[in-house]
């Protein structure tokens, strides 16, 4: 918590009669009371103060936040380990250190604020809210804060912060997380979420800066300080001209019959998608009008997040059969992601996966690419990425192509990062993604977009139609030329980090000490890659390739078979994923036997490595 004096404006005498009996927690407590300003927050403390829960004082104030695959993300409410006012301005205070030290020029550059349309009312707690309080460390100590007048989709910051030459930024958002949740997204200078050592480093000053500072609570330095900029127009404007690199057809576009409906799932996404698709030379979608607009309650769906499949797209899918709509598009909370669904000749509708859609953007934006570039470019100069958990269709594309293919650890922050250090080296990067519908096309924003895929595949489907297709018919032609790769990604919920660490610990340990499975089931274990702890043992020396990554759990395991399968923890949720694909060579793919094979695996996996009867697992509801 750091080691702050005694606090400032709590009557003591109250709080000493009320002492836990923990000099910690005390402590703790004392820091509370004396930092917070916000009423709500609190009297949720002094509320669970005066009712002796110590328990969960001790849960709420005795941990702190820490960066994990999408930035600081947590329930919004009272504690050093939520999301609310005093942990934003505190990780606030923590990044304006780090970056003082690193940038010399920082406070002339500046720093990019934006933010989605979250809130709850129990904790007087809004990401606008939280975002102004961000401006206002900032502005306090006299830095350029360049903050969105409006909500806006995640990638809008880093494309502002490469676009504006500013230092770094932050967006308050968490993404298509339950409505009780909030995030604190950081990106550096290069348009990338920070990696290591960023955020390690970032973490430690913060636990310098712990006391609010004079200013830091003044949210309303946003609308005085001639510090603040509105960068709303130029970026969007920038964006949407930058958007007009990747669309190849135009011309089709314009002339287009077909309908799309799109649903921006109660967030930020309906005004962005609007324009893009107008951007495109299309006429824009049909808006779902129930979901059109922000409300933080996402009250027409059970979770926000659109890559929940069909029983969350059921409003854009009926009114995309009123309308005569043959695609659905759906942008998640904070439009970074993409859900895509199509009504088939029987009426049906296909809900693409992440690794499908994967596929047909990998083939569109390597055959543009074809057709547009110089005479003399070198296809050994391409690039597409994935993350490792993701499908392994674009790297048969790339062996069959030329091009190449890179994987990196799970979370965008490692793609973006890359995919910048390949640019730096005159590289061209097409396209990159995440198994769960994260998908970057071009390089104008070095993070996953959902803004820009949803016209793409308006685009793409387009085009098909002028071929007679559809995108599903595409997709089995994708597979009946590179190979057939048959995926399968679900969860567990597992809400007890102990219960976690023994699942994990256990597959580490076998067959003995420091002895991994050889089988599971009646299927044999070629090779096994723990990232957490670095082992590979399909590499000479056992040592992963991929940087090791002790703060999350990831076993990957390569079956005799040919299927890879990866056991994993969420970097926002309490879950526990797996990942499950069969890759078939081309000419070699019967789609039937490949599903079946892949089941009974997944079924093996399930039973023998996670034992979720044993371990009280709850199965991803259906």
């Amino acid at each position: 918590m750091g080691d702050s004096g005694a606090p400032g404006d709590v009557n003591s005498n109250v709080l000493v009669s009320r002492s836990t009996g923990d000099a910690q927690l005390d402590k703790a407590v004392w820091q509370w009371l004396s930092w917070d300003k916000n009423p709500r927050t609190r009297e949720q403390i002094e509320s669970l103060l005066r009712d002796g829960k110590h328990r969960e004082l001790r849960q709420r104030l005795c941990c702190r936040l820490s960066f994990g695959t999408a930035g600081l993300r947590s329930a919004m409410g009272a504690g050093f380990c939520y999301i609310n006012d005093l942990t934003v301005i505190q990780s606030t205070q923590g990044i304006y250190t780090y970056l003082e030290r690193n940038f010399s020029d920082f406070k002339q550059r500046g720093f990019v604020v934006g933010y989605d349309t979250r809130g709850q009312v129990t904790s007087n707690c809004s990401s606008k809210k939280l975002a102004k309080l961000t401006a206002a460390v900032l502005l306090a100590k006299d830095v350029l804060v360049y903050f969105f007048s409006t909500y806006v989709p995640t990638p809008f910051v880093p494309y502002a912060v490469q676009q504006l030459g500013a230092v770094a930024g932050v967006m308050i958002t968490a993404s298509h997380n339950r409505k009780e949740d909030n995030g604190y997204k950081v990106y550096w200078e290069n348009g990338a979420q920070i990696t290591s050592p960023h955020d390690k480093e970032i973490i430690k000053c913060i636990e310098e800066c712990v006391e609010p500072w004079n200013g830091s609570w003044n949210e309303n330095l946003v609308d005085t300080s001639p510090l603040r900029q509105d960068p709303l127009k130029k970026i969007c404007d920038s964006y949407m001209a930058d958007l007009t690199k990747i669309c190849y057809h135009r011309e089709l576009n314009v002339q287009s019959s077909l309908r799309f409906v799109h649903t921006s799932f109660h967030g930020v996404g309906h005004d962005y998608v609007q324009m893009a698709f107008r951007a495109f030379g299309f006429q824009p979608p049909i808006p779902v009008p129930e979901q059109k607009d922000p409300d933080p309650d996402f009250s027409t769906v059970k979770c926000p997040n659109p890559e929940e499949g069909e029983s969350v797209l059921e409003l854009s899918l009926r009114l995309a059969e009123k309308e005569g709509a043959r695609v659905v598009v759906a942008t998640d909370p904070d439009a970074d992601r993409l859900a895509v669904a199509e009504r088939q000749d029987n009426g049906s509708w296909k809900v693409f996966t992440g690794n499908e859609l994967a596929a047909l953007f990998g083939w569109w934006m390597f055959s543009c690419w074809k057709e547009n570039c110089p005479q003399d470019a070198d296809v050994g100069n391409v690039y597409m990425l994935a993350t490792t958990v993701s499908s392994k269709i674009l790297r048969a594309i790339a062996l069959k192509e030329g091009f190449h293919f890179e994987e990196t650890l799970p979370g965008f922050k490692w793609i973006g990062s890359r995919v910048k250090d390949l640019l730096d080296n005159g590289k061209e990067v097409l396209f990159a993604f995440e198994e769960s519908i994260g998908f970057m096309c071009g390089t104008s924003v070095l993070d996953k977009d959902g803004v820009s895929a949803a016209v793409v595949i308006a685009e793409m489907a387009t085009y098909l139609q002028s071929q007679g297709l559809t995108l599903a018919q595409k997709l089995v032609d994708i597979f009946e030329m590179y190979g057939y790769h048959i995926s399968k990604t679900s969860y567990f919920l597992c809400y007890d980090p102990a219960t976690i660490k023994k699942i994990f610990e256990r597959l580490r340990n076998f067959e003995g000490p420091e002895s991994y499975p050889k089988s599971c089931g009646a299927y044999s274990i070629l090779h096994i890659r723990d990232v957490t702890t670095g082992y590979d043992s399909s590499q000479l020396n056992h040592k992963s390739v991929l940087p090791v990554s002790k703060s999350s759990q990831m076993i990957t395991f390569t079956f005799q078979n040919g299927c890879v399968a990866t056991l994993r923890t969420s970097g926002t949720e309490p879950k526990i994923k797996y990942y499950a694909e069969m890759c078939a060579l081309p000419g070699h793919s019967d789609r039937s036997v490949l599903e079946e094979e892949l089941q009974k695996l997944i079924e093996a996996l399930i039973e023998d490595f996670l034992e979720p009867a044993k371990n009280g697992l709850t199965w991803r509801s259906a």
